[in-house]
């Protein structure tokens, strides 16, 4: 930005960024991201020249710098209640959208890390004096108990033991009032599955279900995939929308399968559809060491590398991906390995099993489970594992979803997993296999729904994350960054070059200047400079700025007193 501004930008002055400063009846105009404060009249004059002053410690310039932009694109740093300020929740109305598999089933273990998280969420707004509304979608399925919502209401209280007051404003279409929220601290919605408009994202439900609710936090990660109203869509009422202790926790654990420092990585992967799920394959080919194939997925990789397949087992639409998926696993050197026996069953005589190897399975006879030299096989390649993920069923197309072969394979797993082995279980049913052989889940990795992670690894946006407001990625020391970290801050957003941010220091000690940048290039030259000349008011931050700005300077200890945005720069930050 030039030191003159002669380009036209837009000037806010802001207070310190809080949530007290929202006007309520405005509260509704706000978009995701956005901002509107009070203002405080700064004076300011702009004169050119540069003058050399001091100098800003060079190790937290790399520390803010340095970042991993595919990453970030893929799962961004999200704002998250453990990080949220406790004193901006009292007296706030927050909507907390939980898991109802993991608070409502029939099942409850309270020592489970994600049952403790979930209900650690609700617990934790109550003691910061938030008035909470519970909202999730149920089913009689999961607990023939839930017949209505007072008695999910009396499910909750008896868990929480806090008092959880059923409210009826969907079914009439009436938004709740403020007199409606003094009876009591926790109130709960009707069942949400019960309307069509949750799954369409409908905006006008979406305004229903936030009527006088300030805070979105979500913890419902299993729904995370999905564009729901009650997620997605009530993020845009409200003026913060962060994620809860289990949903932190879940993306804690998702974010661990992308990482590769631990090795051999090894990928079990189970279940069906590989044409559907070519593109997660690929994922997981391009960062793990070794592919096993241990579910239907198996015969079209066998089917890919030449072997002859029975008819009934081929996916006929996925040749061309298992043939890809084939060639790209044998760029990178990664090992394929898929069943070499199977335990068959005769369709005529269902009680008669036989071991049939991989290639010659007789007519009239089905794969049922994995033989005697699979397991051998898969037990080799998982006692040399210092990595390991196991996603999908050993399921074949007759058989139980529970088999010997799978009680094996959670064996083996539970004794690698004592060996400093990294281990990741998804979906619900290696879960439970593994809880019954090992009698706990707190060596493992976690992941209960499996298509959120499918989805992740087919490097798909997940919309229940990115409705949330996002979280610079890393802990800024302003003490370091500035001489005076108490002076207040102006902030220039699409700090380009730096000239205007350098000349402005130089005019103006009693403030600080912090640039916002998105070409890590040119944020870096900038802070060079600035450790060269030793201005130590003036600093850079490589970051988009629509979707950190919140994060970064609510972090800041003084006063923030102004924004100035370029005017291309405006409508994205201030809309």
């Amino acid at each position: 930005m030039s030191p003159v501004l002669k380009t036209v930008q837009t000037t806010l002055s802001l207070n310190k960024l809080s949530s007290r400063n929202y006007p309520r009846k405005e509260k509704k105009l706000l978009q995701h991201g956005s901002c509107s404060f009070p203002i405080n009249n700064v004076q300011l004059s702009f004169q050119g020249g540069l003058e050399v002053v001091s100098n800003v410690n060079s190790s937290h310039k790399e520390k803010t710098c340095l970042y991993d932009d595919g990453e970030l694109e893929a799962l961004p740093h999200v704002q998250t209640l453990r990080e949220f300020p406790q004193e901006e929740l009292v007296a706030k109305v927050v909507m907390v959208r939980f898991d109802s598999t993991i608070l409502l089933g029939g099942k409850l273990d309270l020592s489970s890390l994600s049952a403790s998280k979930a209900l650690y969420t609700i617990k934790y707004l109550h003691e910061c004096g938030a008035k909470m509304i519970l909202v999730s979608e149920w089913s009689r399925k999961i607990n023939p108990k839930l017949l209505d919502a007072q008695a999910v209401a009396d499910i909750l209280s008896s868990v929480l033991q806090l008092k959880v007051i059923a409210l009826r404003c969907i079914s009439c279409k009436s938004p709740l009032r403020r007199e409606d929220l003094q009876k009591a601290d926790i109130f709960l919605l009707e069942n949400l599955s019960e309307y069509k408009e949750e799954v369409a994202n409908c905006s006008k439900f979406a305004e229903l279900l936030s009527s006088e609710v300030d805070i979105l936090v979500n913890d419902s990660f299993c729904q995370s995939h999905k564009v729901l109203a009650s997620t997605v869509g009530v993020a845009r009422f409200c003026y913060a929308s962060m994620a809860g202790f289990s949903f932190e926790e879940n993306l804690h654990q998702l974010k661990k399968i992308a990482k590769t420092k631990k090795k051999p990585y090894l990928a079990v992967i189970g279940g069906g559809n590989l044409k559907s799920k070519a593109a997660a394959l690929q994922f997981l080919a391009s960062r793990c060491d070794a592919l096993v194939f241990v579910g239907q997925m198996s015969f079209q990789i066998m089917r890919a590398l030449g072997h002859s397949i029975p008819t009934n087992l081929v996916e006929h639409d996925a040749r061309k991906a298992a043939l890809d998926i084939v060639q790209f696993a044998h760029d990178k050197n990664v090992l394929m390995s898929y069943p070499k026996d199977f335990w068959c069953t005769n369709q005529h005589l269902p009680t008669e099993l036989e071991v049939f190897p991989a290639h010659g399975v007789s007519a009239s006879w089905l794969p049922v489970d994995l033989g005697p030299r699979s397991l051998e096989e898969i037990y080799s390649l998982v006692t040399n594992s210092k990595k390991i993920i196991w996603i999908g069923p050993v399921k074949f197309s007759s058989s139980k979803p529970c088999t010997v072969g799978t009680s094996k394979l959670a064996q083996m797993l539970c004794k690698q997993s004592q060996c400093e082995c990294e281990i990741t279980i998804v979906g619900s049913t290696a879960c439970e296999v593994i809880k019954n052989e090992s009698n706990s889940l707190s060596s493992f990795n976690v992941l209960e729904n499996a298509s959120v992670v499918w989805e992740f690894l087919k490097e798909q946006k997940l919309p229940g994350v990115m409705s949330l407001n996002r979280a610079y990625p890393f802990e800024i020391d302003w003490s370091v960054a500035y001489h005076d970290a108490s002076q207040p801050l102006v902030v220039d957003i699409g700090s380009g070059n730096g000239l205007f941010i350098m000349g402005m220091a130089q005019n103006r000690k009693d403030l600080n200047f912090l640039g916002l940048e998105i070409n890590g290039k040119l944020v870096r030259r900038c802070l060079d400079s600035v450790h060269q000349s030793g201005i130590r008011n003036a600093y850079f931050i490589g970051s988009n700025a629509t979707t950190t700005f919140r994060s970064i300077v609510s972090s800041y200890p003084g006063e923030l007193v102004l924004v100035s945005v370029q005017v291309e720069h405006a409508a994205k930050v201030v809309n």
